[in-house]
Order: structure tokens, then C-alpha cells, then sequence
């Protein structure tokens, strides 16, 4: 059978799968809803005003989050593994993840040091998500910044790890003089969490996460180019400068609008691009980026659904289970393939 073949019934099978995990992922949660019940209410023929709100203002914006949580997650970091040629890469290596979580202890765990100066901003509903917003935003200037003045990007690499590691201090300054109550606030906030979106929270989420999966998709030619290394992609005629540029901007709007909204969620992000690339058996990112868009939402929908413990009213820290969940299946299939495709 042709590749093509077979990738095309990959995908259809893919497609089918997230559908199922869409409808299985809201029909769980501590309050049991039958599934024709869930059927009407997307028909409007729901006669129970609870289920209808249930499902309508909860469940399926956890779900459609979950979607663009994990799809997000796996494409910034399938181009930050190409741009660096790091297995090891994932879409919080430029530090963003460390910038949204020092903007988010600055409002959190702040007022211990700082007095009254945050309490009127934490008043605001969108408080965390603007802390978590500027802060990975000013790492990403700096590393812009940074990059523009270096030709080597494992350099930008290292650099970004040092904006990690002055941010994680920083943040373990201000837990050491923060108070039980604010740490335990910030902490819960580090387990992530799919299920606190609003409709015009979600909105705003999806249109930042389109523009990065707009500049990801016109990356694909660059990131095929730059397998092949650096010097023999500038001999092709590639723009290294910026492509490298559209892709740091690319992975920043994901996982920097990602860790905002859902705050920093492990292991999806790493492990993705390394399931797909073993399944599908191709470096190509022209199937890669749709594949790792699928798998990415399909495995979040999976681990937010394990997540609920079905008829339980317990939820467990979303973060936990992508690690308990993921990290087994990525070593059982690097064992099962015996090396490593990239």
C-alpha cells in the first residue's frame, strides 16, 4: 500500500478517535448525564436546565480547552526539537513557562513581601492570566533580543535555560517569605487545570492559539530544510535568521498563551512529537504538525478524562496524570522501535 495510502487512513482513524474521546471526555464528571441527554443538549432539546448548563458552560469548554491545550503543547514542541535538533527540547526550553509562572508568584505570593501593592489586582478575575501573560512575555523579548545578536542556536538554547534559571530563583525567593495560605494557592495553580475557562476567555484563548498555529504551518518548508542542518539549509537559500524568528514567535504565542490560561502543563509538549514520529515513521512536517495536532488533543482528552476518576467527585492535578499517563507509553514505544526517529 502507498504511503500516502496509509497516512490518509492514519488520519481518518485519528479524526474518529478525537471525536470519541470529545463525547466520552463530557460525558464524565461527578454528576452522571446520560449520552443521549448530552445529544439534546447540543440539539437545544434538553428539558433539564442543570445538565444543559452543566454541559454547556463547563464540560464543553473543558473539553474544546483540552483540545487546544494538547495540540498546542505538541507543536511548539515538535519546533522546538527540529529548531534545536534536541529530542530533549520541549516548547518551555526559551523559558516562557518560567516567565508566566514569575509574573503569576509576583501577583500570588508578592503580597507577602510587597504589602497591599498587589491586593487590588488580585481582586480581578484576569489577574493570572495578564501576570502569567507579561511574564513570558518579557522573557520572550529578552530572548529575542538575544538571538537577534547570536548565530548559533544551541546558543539561544542555553540562553533560554538561564532565563529559566534566574526566574525559578527569583520565584523560590518569593516563596520563602510567602505565607502557607499563598503558597498552597500557587502551588495549585503549577497542577494546571482545564476547567476554568469562560466562553469569552476561551475566545480570546483560540484567537492567539490560531495566529501560532497559522505561523507553525507557514514554518513547514524551513523546519523540513533545517533536518537537514543549518549550513545546508542556508546553501538551499533558507533565511536561518528568520525562520528561526517566525518559529520562537510561533512556539511563544503556544505555550506562553497555553501556561497563561491552563497554567504549565507537563510532558505533553516533550513526549508528542516522539509518539508521532514513531507511529508515523517520518520526519516530514507536512504530516508530522496535522499528526502531532491529533495526537496532542486526543492524549489530553484521555488524561483530563482520567483525571475526573469517573463516578468519583475527587479531580486529580491534570499535570500528574499527562506524566503518569505519557512517560510510560513514550519509553514502551522507544523499547518497542529501538531507536530513536528524528
Amino acid at each position: 500500500m502507498p504511503k500516502t495510502n496509509t497516512y490518509t487512513f492514519s488520519f481518518i482513524a485519528l479524526i474518529f478517535l478525537l471525536i470519541i474521546c470529545f463525547f466520552v471526555n463530557i460525558s464524565l464528571g461527578s454528576v452522571s448525564i446520560p449520552n443521549k441527554e448530552i445529544f439534546k443538549s447540543f440539539l437545544g432539546t434538553i428539558e433539564n436546565e442543570n445538565w444543559q448548563y452543566i454541559i454547556h458552560d463547563y464540560r464543553l469548554p473543558k473539553a474544546m480547552t483540552a483540545i487546544l491545550v494538547g495540540s498546542g503543547l505538541g507543536i511548539s514542541g515538535l519546533l522546538m526539537q527540529t529548531l534545536f535538533r534536541n529530542p530533549l527540547a520541549g516548547p518551555f526550553v526559551l523559558g516562557i513557562s518560567s516567565g508566566a509562572s514569575l509574573g503569576v508568584a509576583l501577583v500570588i505570593l508578592g503580597t507577602g513581601i510587597f504589602g497591599g501593592v498587589f491586593a487590588s489586582i488580585l481582586a480581578s478575575k484576569w489577574s493570572i492570566v495578564i501576570a502569567a501573560s507579561l511574564g513570558s512575555f518579557l522573557v520572550l523579548l529578552a530572548v529575542l533580543m538575544v538571538s537577534s545578536k547570536v548565530k548559533d542556536t544551541m546558543a539561544i538554547l542555553i540562553i533560554g535555560l538561564m532565563f529559566g534559571s534566574i526566574t525559578a530563583a527569583v520565584v523560590s525567593v518569593l516563596s520563602y517569605f510567602s505565607s502557607a495560605e499563598q503558597l498552597q494557592q500557587y502551588i495549585f495553580w503549577g497542577f494546571g487545570s482545564l476547567g476554568n475557562l469562560s466562553w469569552s476567555e476561551l475566545f480570546i484563548f483560540f484567537t492567539i492559539y490560531c495566529l501560532g498555529i497559522f505561523l507553525s504551518a507557514i514554518s513547514i518548508k524551513g523546519l523540513n530544510t533545517l533536518l537537514l542542518g543549518e549550513n545546508y539549509a542556508k546553501s538551499l537559500g533558507l533565511n536561518i535568521k528568520q525562520s528561526r524568528f517566525i518559529i520562537i514567535i510561533a512556539t511563544s504565542l503556544l505555550a506562553g498563551t497555553i501556561t497563561a490560561f491552563a497554567g504549565p502543563i507537563a510532558f505533553i509538549g516533550l513526549a508528542i512529537p516522539h509518539i508521532t514520529r514513531q507511529v508515523f515513521n517520518t520526519s516530514n512536517h507536512k504530516i508530522l504538525l496535522p499528526a502531532v495536532f491529533l495526537f496532542g488533543a486526543i492524549i489530553m482528552l484521555i488524561c483530563d478524562s482520567i483525571a475526573q476518576v469517573p463516578a468519583s467527585d475527587y479531580t486529580l492535578p491534570i499535570n500528574a496524570i499527562t506524566s503518569l499517563i505519557g512517560a510510560p507509553v513514550v519509553i514502551w514505544l522507544l523499547v518497542r522501535k529501538r531507536k530513536m526517529i528524528f
